[in-house]
């Protein structure tokens, strides 16, 4: 998986590609907690994600839960093979997706 990042003052973008899954997960974790301290809009472009898998989920929803806190996430350019997952998981209800 690549981690495209591309900060502007306070708003920091999040650009996935290829699968996010148990082997991944942990990188994108230790990305964002190195990352979000003092962003107050975090926005993941999904354009180019292929998989996400219950790891990946985890992962988005504890980014949620700090953004809430601190500002807003906003999930865009979902696949439709992506958006299915969150639909069926309910993710759709917890995470902004645009």
């Amino acid at each position: 998986m690549n981690i495209i990042k591309d900060q502007q003052a306070e708003k920091l973008t999040i650009a996935l590609e290829g699968r996010l899954d148990t082997t991944t997960s942990p990188q994108l974790e230790g990305d964002l907690r190195s990352s979000v301290n003092g962003i107050t809009e975090l926005v993941f472009d999904l354009e180019k994600l292929d998989y996400i898998s219950s790891a990946g989920l985890r992962v988005l929803l504890a980014a949620q839960k700090v953004m809430n806190r601190q500002g807003e996430m906003k999930i865009k350019n979902v696949k439709p093979e992506i958006m299915e997952i969150f639909d069926v998981t309910g993710f759709v209800d917890i995470l902004n997706i645009e």
